[in-house]
């Protein structure tokens, strides 16, 4: 009995001992020097080189202790394809308008050039520099997923404009680094994380074009200024400067000239062709947009688009499929979508600088023809009453009547407008012609006071920067937008003409609601690839900038 006892347990030390030696031999040999890096209790301790440190220490020592410390970036002592992959991808990462330096890259390709000319990918050997690189690549990977899914600048930062509600689906970087463990392609994953839009795929092809642009670049870019507009024969010591800047964006080709300083017929060609690539009336004149815009160097192009890249990475999750209607502020354009498609555009005014339009999402659910227009009291306060002082009649002149909380009628020569008795009425504006809002207003209640709306100052479509409302958008074609909205054979044209020109209200509520979204983006590339530049009307380019940076 005692003998088959010692035989049991002589066999049992011998299985032990080959499943011991079979899982020595499957443990890499980083393993060890992994795993001995979180012994110690010290955070500082876990890398040699001090001049990094790991932003999610006690998550990447979870991760690896849960994988028995075995790396995932290197091979037997080989930085392994998911190593060279991720490597890659950050060093790309500023095509998507962010920063390699925030991802640990010089560090990481330091270490991999000490690596290789140690000669230590030869053989399968343990080093220090490799356990850093492991380490650091993780915490890298760890960063880049989120910033790419989310933005690096977080919800409370974005500005106070910025209305629209964070992505809010679950995403856990965690699960994702254990996909990329488990043989999920890197480059794939990453991509799977850039917004579903066209334009910011297309906007990281732009990106990449700029900064090779940039580094030929030999120009100074000192910005170039003048007292009054240039035009066709006039001299200018500015012109030798702006005639180059065309040149280098390839709206011109070198020419010999007697008088560099004389804006001549040649360069006004070239202008026209720049002026419409950047959504400029093409009058070939140079005054101060066109001049700021050709004062932009490349370096500033690739910061704007990377401001407008991370502005992507903020939009919640949409169906940019469905049925819609996306207002660009900084475009002063308005496209109606339907299944992706535009089907209509138009034109806007926006707000103007102190009246900035927000950024925001909310559905259109009815439209008023022959509106009134109910003049919000802050317009009341600091415009309407003022001119009634100067002027008596200036109500019936514009059409106006006061109204009383019931909605009666009253009087405006009973009211004594300077104390507080005035809050207790509104003044609004009749139907008409002459009508602030025009003859339609569609209206997606939100908690802004915004809808889009006719204005009779049609003329003021023509101008090219046109930050001009109170707030609210002003539409190029409000009969076709109606037409578009209804989509009823019933509302014809000439029907819609007439709802137009009532003297009463006439509500018509449509039969589902179209989410409308007010963006601001001074860059986007559309489906072509081609760049989009626009002015930054309300200067928020800087203070995401600067945001991002912080980040």
């Amino acid at each position: 009995m005692k003998n088959k006892a010692l035989l049991f347990t002589l066999v049992f030390a011998l299985v032990a001992a080959g499943i011991w030696v079979v899982y020595r031999m499957n443990r890499t040999d980083l393993t060890e020097a992994i795993e001995s890096r979180f012994i110690s209790e010290n955070e500082n301790e876990v890398l040699i080189s001090k001049d990094i440190r790991l932003t999610h220490f006690s998550e990447i020592q979870e991760f690896y202790e849960n994988r028995g410390y075995e790396e995932v970036w290197s091979t037997n002592g080989k930085i392994n394809s998911q190593g060279e992959d991720l490597l890659n991808a950050i060093s790309e990462v500023k095509y998507d308008g962010l920063k390699p330096s925030d991802y640990h890259h010089e560090f990481l390709e330091k270490v991999e050039t000490e690596i290789q000319d140690k000669k230590k990918i030869l053989q399968p050997k343990s080093s220090p520099e490799l356990v850093d690189f492991e380490l650091v690549m993780t915490d890298a990977f760890l960063d880049l997923v989120y910033d790419l899914k989310f933005g690096i600048v977080s919800e409370k930062q974005r500005g106070n404009y910025w209305k629209l509600p964070a992505k809010k689906e679950e995403f856990n970087p965690m699960e994702a680094l254990a996909e990329v463990a488990d043989g999920e392609n890197v480059e794939d994953f990453l991509e799977s994380l850039y917004p579903e839009l066209a334009m910011y795929t297309k906007g990281r092809e732009v990106l990449k074009e700029l900064y090779a642009i940039n580094e030929e670049d030999t120009l100074t870019w000192k910005p170039v200024r003048f007292e009054e507009t240039l035009k066709v024969g006039d001299e200018d010591p500015a012109v030798p400067d702006l005639r180059k800047r065309l040149q280098f964006w390839g709206y011109l080709s070198e020419y010999k000239l007697d008088n560099p300083n004389l804006f001549d017929s040649v360069m006004l060609d070239g202008l026209k062709k720049y002026q419409i690539e950047n959504g400029m009336k093409p009058d070939g004149a140079i005054g101060e947009l066109t001049a700021d815009f050709l004062n932009d160097s490349p370096e500033k192009l690739i910061e704007i688009a990377s401001v407008n890249m991370e502005r992507m990475r903020w939009l919640p999750e949409m169906d940019w499929d469905q049925e819609m209607v996306l207002v660009n502020i900084a475009n002063y354009q308005l496209d109606y979508l339907t299944k992706g498609d535009t089907t209509l555009s138009a034109k806007v005014i926006v707000g103007k600088e102190y009246n900035e339009s927000p950024v925001f999402t909310a559905p259109m659910s009815y439209i008023v023809f022959s509106p009134y227009w109910n003049i919000p009291p802050s317009i009341t306060q600091g415009e309407i009453i003022p001119a009634m002082q100067k002027n008596k009649n200036y109500l019936a002149e514009k059409n106006m009547e006061v109204v009383s909380s019931s909605g009666e009628v009253v009087d405006p020569q009973k009211i004594n407008w300077i104390r507080n008795e005035a809050n207790n009425y509104r003044i609004r504006q009749k139907p008409g012609q002459g009508n602030s809002l025009g003859l339609v207003k569609f209206m997606f209640p939100n908690d802004y006071n915004i809808y889009i709306h006719d204005t009779p100052a049609r003329g003021l479509f023509e101008r090219e920067t046109r930050a001009l409302s109170h707030g609210c958008i002003r539409i190029q074609y409000p009969d076709q937008f109606a037409q578009a909205l209804l989509q009823d054979d019933d509302w014809t044209s000439d029907k819609i003409q007439e709802a137009m020109h009532l003297d009463r209200e006439e509500v018509v509520n449509l039969n589902r609601e179209v989410p409308v979204t007010l963006l601001y983006l001074t860059f986007w590339a559309d489906s072509n690839g081609k760049a989009h530049f626009r002015p930054d009307v309300y200067k928020r380019d800087t203070e995401v900038l600067e945001a991002m940076k912080k980040a």
